[in-house]
């Protein structure tokens, strides 16, 4: 396929559902080959069969990104299959189906947040840097207005994706003479997690909708793809450690 990113590969983590699935495919329709890192096979291999019904390339690696052995042979394998890694997108990630407070809290919610969002981010870039250095490359990290905004009954989850923004900008700082850039979508989307969340809260689709500019919940594909379209190209070639949130106008609320 040609487009933007044609002959690039990109490795997208979590790629089997939501945001991850929806970037995927917004990668894959400008030209990119896609590995999909996923743990649950099904769901990767039908985002796979999307990829390649578009006529693009994809492949689907098995990978547990909390599991440090497990990232390192998923970059190894993509590189082997596709010859290269061209953009990271550091989407997996797992949480509380609903919101806990703080002070219920236990280790077992704070290791899940964090070995899989902070943890699996934190491994994937360092695997990945060894193949951009050099000929440079794109990191793409996804980060939560849960973080930045201190949702309520999101301690860990938004402790862990603030974790990922800091870790974003100091990559980003360290990296960028390696051609390397370093960014962070924020997005509002209507993924499987956000479906759940809203199905157990309902009252949050009017937090989510009432009063943002734009009035509604984003589309992984149409509305949070772009973006990372526009940061795994050349049109974004002189932007680097900066977070977009990309929820609808959200972020000026607060």
């Amino acid at each position: 396929m040609s487009g933007r990113l044609g002959g690039r590969v990109a490795l997208v983590t979590g790629a089997g559902q939501g945001v991850g699935r929806g970037i995927s495919l917004a990668l894959a329709r400008e030209g990119a080959a896609v590995a999909v890192a996923e743990i649950n096979a099904e769901s990767g291999l039908r985002t796979v069969r999307e990829i390649e019904a578009l006529g693009g390339r994809a492949a689907h690696f098995d990978c547990n990104v909390s599991q440090r052995a497990s990232v390192e042979k998923v970059v190894a394998d993509c590189v082997e299959t596709f010859g290269a890694v061209d953009v990271l997108v550091n989407n997996a990630q797992r949480a509380p189906a609903s919101p806990v407070l703080l002070i219920d809290h236990t280790d077992e919610i704070i290791d899940q947040c964090f070995d899989t969002g902070f943890r699996g981010t934190f491994y994937f870039m360092q695997a990945v840097y060894p193949h951009m250095k050099g000929r440079g490359g794109r990191v793409i990290n996804l980060g939560s207005a849960s973080g930045y905004q201190g949702n309520h009954g999101q301690a860990a989850y938004g402790a862990a994706k603030e974790a990922i923004r800091a870790l974003s900008k100091t990559a980003a700082r360290e990296w960028g003479e390696d051609g390397i850039l370093v960014n962070v979508i924020c997005p509002l989307a209507s993924s499987p997690g956000v479906e759940k969340l809203l199905e157990l809260a309902p009252e949050l689709l009017e937090t989510f909708t009432t009063g943002r500019p734009l009035n509604r919940i984003g589309d992984c594909e149409q509305d949070i793809g772009p973006v990372a379209v526009f940061l795994a190209s050349d049109d974004s070639r002189y932007v680097t450690g900066h977070t977009i949130a990309v929820d609808g106008g959200g972020a000026i609320l607060r």
